[in-house]
């Protein structure tokens, strides 16, 4: 048994046998290193299995705290894949979701937002205001195609964090991440072409599919980790799949991070039959666990895995700032970006760019991941307290996202409808897969601060959909 697994099981059992009750602090990391003998890396994982077990959960700037008697919800089961490639549909309900802009009267919980009240982005607004005011303009001329070179030296100094070696020239500033995942599977694919798909999968990417004609194929994806390997292959020996698009760090909606081990595996099955990869890594930054959890691009030795991400979710989506690395498909990215909306807005690169130079990103980012892992565990006790007794929560390692599965005869489309009149909106599990699966699931956003009034957008969306399993 290695040190840390050990570790983990003497303070689990004492945990367990009452020594350290629920809500009390555990031990600090450099107490149990001084008192073991082993490093503080060691403890670090100790106290991850602890909190994977349920045992141990931390606290922002407190250290850790013991759970048990918490005991933590049943995750939800391993998905179903259709097993062919099918068209995808969804899109009504999609727009629904997506035509309606914030409320003071309804609580989004069903939007992919994060949290824009951190004092930390205070940095970020000076520089927007400071390039307003300059007198040669420079945020209202025109762009180069791939970005501005200050932006994208940024990018790939941040990059290092995810295990890249990348320099500004292999990077492309695209308006988002869903444009640099648009450009990429414009680039690789033609109508009718098959996209093998993680499932459930990010409602944007898959509209992007259907829009240009291409079939998606979903593989059967565990919530901790991640796509089917075996699935996968199986698919890659049937069918004459494209690309591989899909999420692994701090998944969308899952949550999970997917094992180096299984990254490094999913590269070698993409080698051998010769199949690009569109990693989207938008969630990546904000994974709670430290080191930052690597890309599979941080593997990727002959340039055929595509990196997309944005800073719409670690700082704002509103700047629509998102970035690509193509590698050997550059050209067709570059081109596809060109015919598609040219050159991406100046000022907002310039803008972030200073704030990175600035020293003002890392600091933000440490701020957000520690209040939504608070957050995270805040709305898991929500949800044990007010929804139906069985339901299914994600355990997610980064984000802000939550996925709910309810008995299979439920219909979250029908409680989003129930909710509309009480001033809550949730995504419906539907929109999240090719086929229309996932009907009786739900994900949730848990980005804001908690709050009475969350808390009771939480108990409406439990109670409604109590009744309407009582009722059918």
């Amino acid at each position: 048994m290695t040190l840390y697994l050990h570790l983990a099981q003497l303070l689990g059992e004492r945990i367990e046998q009452g020594l350290y009750r629920p809500g009390d602090r555990l031990p600090s990391v450099r107490a149990l290193s001084a008192e073991h003998g082993v490093s503080l890396s060691t403890v670090q994982q100790a106290y991850r299995v602890l909190e994977d077990s349920g045992l141990a959960a931390p606290r922002p700037k407190s250290g850790f705290f013991a759970t048990a008697g918490a005991t933590l919800p049943a995750l939800p089961a391993v998905s179903r894949a259709t097993q062919r490639p099918v068209d995808i549909s969804q899109w009504d309900q999609v727009v629904e979701m997506v035509r309606e802009g914030p409320s003071k009267h309804t609580v989004a919980l069903g939007c992919g937002m994060p949290d824009i009240t951190s004092p930390t982005l205070k940095p970020l607004l000076r520089s927007l205001a400071r390039l307003s005011r300059r007198l040669d303009m420079p945020g209202l001329y025109y762009d180069t195609l791939p970005g501005t070179p200050a932006l994208r030296e940024q990018i790939a100094r941040l990059l290092v964090n995810s295990g890249c070696r990348l320099g500004a020239d292999d990077i492309l500033i695209t308006a988002g991440c869903h444009e640099a995942l648009s450009c990429s599977v414009r680039a690789l694919c033609q109508p009718g072409d098959i996209v093998a798909v993680d499932s459930p999968s990010f409602f944007g990417s898959m509209q992007t599919l259907q829009g240009l004609g291409m079939k998606a194929l979903e593989i059967p994806t565990d919530p901790l980790t991640g796509i089917s390997l075996p699935a996968l292959e199986l698919a890659l020996e049937q069918w004459p799949v494209k690309v591989i698009q899909l999420n692994p760090n701090c998944n969308n909606p899952f949550g999970y991070i997917m094992p180096e081990a299984n990254k490094r595996a999913l590269l070698s099955l993409a080698q051998r039959y010769d199949v690009a990869i569109i990693e989207d890594d938008v969630y990546g930054d904000l994974a709670y666990e430290y080191p930052r959890a690597r890309t599979i691009k941080s593997f990727d030795t002959d340039g055929r895995v595509l990196l997309c991400s944005s800073f719409s979710k670690t700082l704002a989506p509103g700047l629509r700032m998102g970035w690509v690395a193509p590698g050997r498909y550059q050209e067709q990215v570059a081109h596809m970006k060109y015919i598609g909306s040219g050159c991406t807005a100046t000022q907002p690169q310039l803008a972030i760019a200073d704030f990175i130079a600035g020293g003002h990103y890392e600091p933000h980012v440490r701020r957000m991941r520690g209040q939504y892992q608070q957050s995270r565990d805040e709305m898991t006790a929500w949800v044990r307290r007010y929804f139906p007794a069985g339901t299914r929560v994600s355990r997610p390692r980064g984000g802000f996202m939550l996925w709910l599965e309810l008995p299979e005869r439920f219909d979250s489309v029908a409680l989003n409808q129930a909710l509309k009149g009480q001033g809550v909106q949730i995504a419906v599990g539907s929109i999240f897969s090719a086929s229309g699966k996932y009907r009786h699931c739900l994900r949730m956003n848990f980005a804001a601060r908690p709050t009475a009034q969350i808390e009771d957008a939480v108990r409406k969306v439990g109670q409604t959909a109590a009744q309407l399993l009582a009722a059918g």
